[in-house]
């Protein structure tokens, strides 16, 4: 009989530590993604501007040396990530493939232009800037004119703010919620030695004496969570690096290194706080208040 009890013990103390340790990993992983997101939103944000530019519209006869020397003044603009030349009959061949239909045939002549489409670096990527750029680019006598998307612009750069602004805020959220929860599921785990705390206590044990071996546990449960929350988040990155190497930076080892260290800071400190504050309540708490 006694056996059995303390099997029965054993295996309650292995799940409660276990349901620890799983819920601390869960949170650690999300809070180790966002945090991944957030030290690469300058890039998001850098990635998704740099996918927005103008194009340049040639004038009718500009010889080709002209169009390969002006290209190469594009090239190295501070304002140019990159440049591409469409030719006349690139661009009549593109329409008509978009049109399904062969207007050249119906209008005699291809009323296109050649042009050069270019994309922005992320600092220009802005109306003001744009507006400065295709007011030097208009001087240049190849120049016929210049077409960009200013209202698309302007709501590219307040979205990504916005953006920018909301995953701050959550992924401060999401660090309150953690703690709240792990807090709570430490805080349980210890109610369910109230009585052994309060007989501790009358038997002349110090603070001390009693908070030490709760707060080893606590320790050591926070370093399996933050391991665990690692090889879980080198997973996810294994899976998420042919889709998103272009936008996010996770290929390099100190971005990953920081956010490992991150994790488990974060675990070591969630645990041992947690365990700290519940133990210390239990410590407190008089006779009549261990039964409530």
């Amino acid at each position: 009989m006694k056996s059995s009890k303390n099997i029965s013990l054993n295996r309650r103390i292995l799940s409660s530590s276990a349901s620890v340790v799983i819920s601390l990993s869960l949170v650690l992983f999300v809070v180790g993604l966002l945090g991944l997101v957030l030290i690469n939103a300058q890039r998001v944000s850098n990635y998704v501007k740099e996918n927005i530019g103008f194009t340049i519209m040639l004038k009718e006869g500009v010889n080709e040396m002209e169009i390969m020397k002006f290209q190469k003044i594009l090239d190295a603009a501070s304002f140019a990530k990159n440049s591409t030349f469409i030719s006349k009959e690139q661009a009549t061949k593109d329409l008509q493939r978009d049109l399904g239909e062969d207007f050249v045939s119906f209008l005699g002549y291809s009323p296109l232009l050649a042009s050069i489409d270019v994309k922005l670096n992320a600092a220009y990527a802005n109306t003001d800037s744009l507006g400065v750029i295709k007011t030097e680019l208009t001087k240049n006598t190849a120049v016929h004119d210049i077409f960009y998307q200013e209202n698309l612009i302007d709501k590219l750069n307040s979205n990504v703010n916005r953006l920018s602004f909301f995953l701050l805020s959550f992924c401060l959220l999401l660090f309150v919620i953690a703690f709240a929860l792990i807090n709570n599921t430490i805080r349980l785990s210890v109610y369910s030695k109230r009585f052994l705390i309060r007989t501790m206590r009358l038997v002349g044990a110090t603070n001390r004496f009693i908070q030490k071996p709760f707060l080893v546990k606590g320790i050591y449960q926070g370093i399996y969570s933050s391991i665990f929350a690692i090889f879980m988040l080198i997973g996810a990155i294994q899976m998420i690096q042919s889709e998103t190497a272009s936008m996010l930076n996770i290929t390099d080892l100190k971005i990953i290194g920081l956010i490992f260290i991150l994790i488990f800071i974060s675990g070591f400190l969630l645990s041992w706080l947690s365990t700290f504050f519940a133990v210390r309540k239990f410590i407190k708490q008089n006779e009549s208040e261990l039964y409530n």
